[in-house]
């Protein structure tokens, strides 16, 4: 019964992490500039940060999900503003390749940037609570089973980005310096427009 809990929060984490978003393109950076290993470090803030959203949602955590809704203008300033940083400092990266196995001084930074990116999206509450809906999961009461479920959660989030990671970490040697700056511009630019994207829908709901 245990091994279903866990599968169940395993493909839940997994469906959470896959839709490519601005921590997606972050990590598909890193693991071009500095190797799989930083982008499986960056995508780890993300998992983290899924867990504690899945947590909430599969805990039936009332409290902590009503508050961060209560205050879902606020993170999206934040998390709009964070973004247009990142994608400014992203943009104007130089075109270096960290040497491999790509462990960066930039390793913790880009744990927090994520992490912050996904934790202060109140989409991520939401998504969390339908994709907990979808497979029955909302709001487990029995403290055993949804501590199965949510580490399932974390290990299907940790293996999309495994997987990503080690998937744009393939190509990297084939890149030059221009392909680098290109890089740079399109990801900084996608970043910025997440962030753009993100302010203006609070003067311009949907």
């Amino acid at each position: 019964m245990q091994s279903f809990h866990f599968l169940r929060g395993l493909a839940i984490g997994f469906a959470l992490a896959a839709p490519v978003g601005p921590v997606g393109i972050l990590c598909i950076r890193r693991a071009l500039a500095d190797g799989r290993y930083a982008a499986f470090i960056a995508g780890l803030g993300a998992a983290f940060a899924d867990t504690f959203y899945g947590a909430v949602a599969g805990l039936g955590i009332t409290v902590i999900s009503g508050f961060l809704l209560a205050h879902a203008t606020i993170l999206r300033v934040v998390g709009g503003i964070f973004l247009l940083v990142l994608g400014a400092m992203t943009w104007r990266a130089p075109p270096k390749l960290a040497p491999e196995p790509g462990s960066g001084p930039g390793l913790l930074r880009d744990f927090i940037s994520t992490f912050l990116i996904t934790l202060s999206n109140p989409g991520t509450i939401l998504a969390s609570m339908g994709v907990f809906a979808a497979f029955g999961a909302l709001g487990n009461d029995k403290p055993a089973e949804a501590s199965v479920l949510i580490f399932g959660v974390f290990a299907g989030s940790t293996l999309w980005w495994l997987v990503l990671s080690a998937m744009a970490g393939a190509i990297r040697s084939k890149l030059t310096d221009g392909w680098m700056t290109k890089l740079n511009h399109v990801s900084g630019g996608a970043l910025l427009v997440f962030g753009a994207a993100i302010l203006l829908s609070l003067a311009w709901p949907l």
